[in-house]
């Protein structure tokens, strides 16, 4: 039997933002980077939250790959202050921070209901939906994958206001980590009709709207369309769950600091390759479903190995379009330096909670094959 769980309620479109005087928020804690308070964002939300007289605090420490201390200094700010909402303003780091906040919050003290409104200013992690924390331990230089329902945000808002000044770079690695979500929920062991619906209509959008965003910021149509994509490819993974793209992401971005999206996308063709077997003499189940992905985004060749490389070449072709580099040497890292942290890793990669649900079952020389695809001469 399956099920699928959509527990987050969604305002979408521009001028979103308002619908925060509709709801009874209380006490409020806003959860956001140093940016968005340094730059003024931040006073978009509490601006509509002292015309409404509500009692607030911000934190502001929130750092890129959010760490166990950043986590737990914000909870000490919420023990202080007692909110009854929790706002994340800001990109995947900010809500990632948030939801861990919020859930250690409630641990100490079983009474305590708070709801947790998430407003994203990038389209990309689709975190806004989904179970999902990714939280960074600095001193064993990991990301952990945290899945709880408990996680889940009670209300997204979607704003595109939010994204019109987002530079092109981050567009990119942003609007290919979506891309990633799609496709990972859409050959997950777990997908179902209804991820797969989510997960047709994102990669669609990014397909379509990716290109003209990072070419023109200000095109508020393609903003609106990526950020409403990312939210769907949210859904999709959040009940689909991911697979190794991720696995291996998490574990370079831990190790390198690479970011997030920029990983995925680097890892995506190779990651493409290995699950539909073209390595292999034999046809393996999820080769049938990268050709569907394939198809949908207009792609299609004699057979359906042949069809799956035309689809690789096509993502190729995007990430060169949106500057996006293929290997750790065009990033920037050295060659040696990332092989001698291969082992550790690959082991980190294997214990993901992403990799369970890929459709091709590795092992660790498969994993260490990939890692090794983003060396130049790819060995």
């Amino acid at each position: 039997m399956g099920s699928f769980k959509m527990p987050t309620n969604i305002y979408f479109g521009h001028h979103a933002l308002h619908e925060l005087k509709t709801l009874d928020l209380g006490t409020v804690l806003v959860i956001c980077d140093p940016f968005m308070k340094d730059s003024g964002m931040v006073n978009h939300v509490t601006e509509l939250l002292e015309e409404k007289g509500w009692r607030y605090g911000v934190f502001s420490e929130v750092v890129p790959d959010p760490t166990i201390e950043v986590v737990s200094q914000g909870v000490g700010v919420a023990l202080a202050l007692r909110p009854t909402t929790i706002l994340a303003l800001g990109g995947g780091s900010a809500m990632d921070a948030a939801k861990a906040i919020r859930e250690i919050y409630h641990q100490t003290d079983k009474t305590i209901v708070t709801q947790l409104i998430c407003v994203p200013t990038t389209s990309g992690t689709g975190s806004e939906v989904t179970a999902f924390s990714v939280i960074t331990d600095k001193a064993a230089q990991a990301k952990y994958a945290l899945v709880s329902d408990e996680m889940t945000p009670d209300i997204a808002i979607l704003d595109p206001a939010f994204t019109m000044s987002v530079p092109a770079s981050i567009t990119a690695d942003t609007g290919l980590d979506v891309l990633t979500h799609c496709f990972e929920a859409y050959v997950s062991t777990n997908a179902s009709d209804f991820t797969d619906a989510c997960a047709e209509k994102g990669m669609k959008m990014v397909w379509e709207y990716l290109l003209p965003v990072v070419k023109n910021g200000q095109d508020e149509l393609a903003r609106e369309k990526m950020h409403n994509a990312s939210c769907l490819a949210g859904i999709a993974f959040s009940e689909a769950s991911l697979g190794i793209c991720h696995s291996l992401a998490h574990a370079v971005g831990g190790r390198f600091h690479i970011p997030h999206g920029r990983a995925n996308a680097m890892l995506l063709p190779h990651v493409i390759a290995y699950n539909a077997g073209l390595d292999l003499n034999e046809d393996l189940p999820s080769l049938a479903r990268y050709v569907e992905i394939a198809n949908l985004l207009g792609i299609k060749c004699g057979t359906p190995k042949a069809t799956v490389r035309g689809l690789i070449s096509a993502v190729t072709r995007q990430m060169t379009q949106v500057n996006v580099p293929k290997t750790i040497e065009a990033y920037g890292l050295d060659r040696d330096e990332f092989i001698a942290a291969l082992p550790e890793m690959v082991e980190k990669a294997m214990a993901d909670n992403c990799t369970p649900t890929n459709p091709r079952v590795p092992t660790i020389q498969d994993l260490k094959g990939i890692y090794m695809k983003l060396c130049k001469g790819g060995r």
